[in-house]
């Protein structure tokens, strides 16, 4: 068995186009860009159909890169997977995290366990018509177990958070789909986001084992009962097939880092937060920040997290408005009111949490994920 190594560097921006960060990594030694194999961001657009924030980072990460790996922007996009969250509502402080591998001979000296690891899939190009659909769960399934094997994970109780980039409709992607004389499981642009994510996380709960194999695509936005607690999945324009990262625990692995998870049931979850920062040995304190303070010779690195206003329009038997307000969608109150939550247990506002949870956890939660550096 193959054994790597895993790193995780959290870098601030000043927008969606700052590369600068990531730049001074690399010319300083830290960061080998031929070992970079995906890069998580929280860009600061509004999250929808029309958040070019997204593409902005993508578009300048690999202008940036190209040069230091001989390859063009296009090349750097289909070897490096970029999955950019629009929306950094509230105090959530815009960023990206880049995750790194590299095969290395032997495990250093006091690295034992399962530690953390990465790997990485991709689906086929989708036709519109099915977004949202059987052939998106099926194949999602198939990337989810194919980033498991990349990652040397064999067992899926090792998998805590799994990320996919998926894609949405547009007005030319309905209309090409009806010339075909197919209709598409909506016709609203941003519905179909959510058709989107909800197919990828029953693709990710397929894989796992958490729902059994015979969902139906009638089951997606319906059985809300019907989740995976480790998906995040989050749509854009820019692409028309599933990117899907997979980030566990292995034996196969020596790195520095360990990844753990819990499931909130509301967006006022703090047990669930803290039981997530647990599982990777990070006590909560309130007068010290686990971002910049080590405790018990471990570190904060990130945390990621998924946001969703509950479909029943109330939380803990309280009403809330976030479905009703028509100024501003309901997955930026619940980033905002997640992401705030998170921040003041963590003491970081620099977090990584999406808005649109549809099958990602229960209905109204989701799940958390901690990455913490041991000693």
């Amino acid at each position: 068995m193959r054994t790597t190594s895993v790193g995780v560097f959290k870098v601030a921006t000043k927008g969606p186009g700052d590369v600068s960060g990531l730049m001074n990594l690399i010319v300083t030694g830290a960061i080998d860009p031929a070992s970079i194999l995906a890069i998580l961001g929280k860009t600061e657009g509004n999250g929808g159909v029309n958040d070019f924030t997204r593409e902005y980072a993508v578009a300048a990460l690999c202008t940036a890169l190209a040069p230091k790996l001989d390859l063009t922007p296009h090349q750097v996009e289909q070897r490096i997977a970029f999955v950019m969250s629009g929306g950094t509502e509230g105090v959530l402080s815009p960023h990206i995290t880049v995750f790194t591998r590299q095969q290395v001979a032997r495990p250093p000296a006091g690295i034992a366990g399962k530690r953390l690891s990465i790997g990485m899939a991709q689906t086929r190009d989708f036709l519109p018509e099915e977004l949202g659909r059987s052939a998106q769960i099926i194949e999602t399934a198939r990337a989810v177990k194919a980033a498991m094997a990349d990652a040397g994970i064999a067992d899926a109780t090792d998998v805590h958070f799994v990320q996919i980039k998926c894609p949405l409709l547009t007005s030319e992607r309905v209309e090409a789909a009806s010339s075909r004389g197919n209709k598409t499981a909506t016709i609203s642009a941003y519905s179909s986001m959510a058709y989107s994510r909800g197919a990828s996380a029953l693709g990710v709960a397929v894989a796992l084992g958490e729902i059994a194999s015979n969902v139906r695509e009638e089951d997606v936005l319906r059985r809300y009962e019907l989740f995976s607690k480790v998906a995040s999945t989050s749509s854009g324009i820019e692409l028309m097939h599933n990117v899907v990262i997979v980030l566990g625990n292995s034996e196969a692995s020596a790195s520095e880092f360990e990844i753990g998870h819990a499931v909130m049931r509301d967006a006022i979850d703090a047990a669930a937060v803290v039981s997530a920062l647990k599982s990777v040995g990070l006590d909560v304190d309130p007068d010290v920040d686990l971002g910049t303070t080590p405790r018990s010779g471990r570190e904060l690195v990130n945390i990621l997290a998924k946001a969703e206003a509950s479909p029943d329009g109330t939380v803990r038997g309280f009403r809330h408005t976030m479905l009703e307000d028509t100024d501003i969608s309901s997955t930026r109150h619940a980033r905002a009111a997640v992401g705030g939550l998170i921040a003041g247990l963590a003491g970081t506002s620099a977090v990584y949490v999406s808005g649109g949870a549809e099958h990602q956890g229960p209905a109204g939660g989701g799940p958390v994920a901690v990455i913490a550096r041991l000693p």
